[in-house]
């Protein structure tokens, strides 16, 4: 047991914070592409994200609270190590939420600066996110190959939101919104794909236990289908931006799920590359973790709260499927 309740909490805090970068991942990506759009467009591209994107918020308050919760330890250590992007995402995502509302309510001569407000707290948000994912895969060490890691993560990770994003309006609108959707995932596709290959060359090279796990046999041989099987959705992704006919019948369900298996790859590959550590080269889920009586306490709180999240998200999806309409606050 006292073994076992650690990793327990490890994965569902890891699950959590996956389903995290995928749904708040696209309406991030949203948020960062409104600018680009015309007035009715902005509208529509907000009436795709609205009925969801307060519940896909939820599944970062339970991954941190689990790191909380589970490793109070670690969460002191990271969240004091990374207090400045912590609290600059908290205020990007707050700054989203404001926006959200007032957009409307604030009247048509205000709506600009809110739809401003909403890009500027998307991408503040989204670089946070990266940086602090790029400090954390360095140990948080810093030094200059620490910062430019996490400089290297701050650009990738948006452009990968962006490009969740684009395949989001790819399933939700149509006409011109949609035709534009497919341009602009046309030109983030480069600095997403570039993106992820400096990070997949640049991961081994910062961290040697990383490296070590990879590179050493038979563990190269038994990972290979990770990389491949990502690259064949980059391959993917790639081939049906290259044919938009695809797109506009109906196949960018097929871009975004490809976008969503890579995001899935690339949490198993870095699962594999840190654990049993959750500070990487410094400490361990056992020694970080709480008494086994406060995880056993909290687990059944866990047990509850995350089947009604699943559910909630579920149910929430289901009922607003299918093609985004207009916006309307009559």
């Amino acid at each position: 047991m006292e073994y076992w309740l650690p990793v327990v909490y490890m994965m569902i805090m890891g699950f959590a914070l996956l389903v995290y970068v995928i749904l708040d991942g696209y309406d991030l990506g949203v948020g960062m592409l409104l600018p680009l759009a015309e007035a009715d467009e902005k509208d529509m591209m907000v009436a795709s994200i609205g009925p969801f994107w307060d519940a896909n918020e939820t599944w970062i308050v339970l991954g941190v609270g689990v790191l909380l919760i589970a490793f109070p330890l670690a969460h002191g250590i990271i969240l004091s190590q990374l207090y400045i992007p912590v609290t600059l995402m908290l205020m990007g995502l707050i700054l989203r939420g404001v926006a959200f509302d007032l957009r409307v309510k604030a009247g048509d001569h205000r709506k600009g600066l809110w739809n401003n407000a909403f890009f500027v707290g998307s991408v503040l948000a989204s670089v946070c996110q990266g940086w602090m994912l790029g400090a954390w895969v360095t140990g948080l060490q810093g030094g200059t190959v620490g910062l430019l890691f996490s400089a290297l993560i701050a650009v990738a990770l948006p452009a990968l939101y962006l490009l969740l994003g684009c395949g989001w309006l790819l399933m939700k609108t149509e006409g011109a919104l949609l035709g534009k959707a497919i341009r602009w995932a046309r030109f983030v596709v480069w600095p997403m794909a570039a993106g992820l290959l400096l990070v997949s060359i640049a991961t081994p090279l910062v961290s040697s236990a990383i490296a070590a796990r990879w590179f050493s046999l038979p563990n190269m041989l038994l990972l290979a289908p990770i990389p491949l099987a990502t690259a064949i959705c980059l391959v993917l992704v790639f081939y049906l931006l290259a044919h938009p006919r695809l797109l506009r019948e109906g196949l960018g369900w097929a871009l975004f799920a490809a976008m969503v298996l890579i995001c899935l790859l690339a949490t198993l590959g870095l699962a594999y590359s840190v654990f049993p550590d959750v500070i990487i080269g410094r400490l361990d889920i056992w020694e970080s973790a709480a008494s086994v009586d406060s995880l056993l306490f909290t687990l059944v709180g866990i047990v509850i709260t995350l089947p009604v999240i699943l559910f909630y998200t579920v149910y929430v999806y289901r009922v607003f499927h299918g093609r985004a309409t207009a916006l309307s606050y009559d």
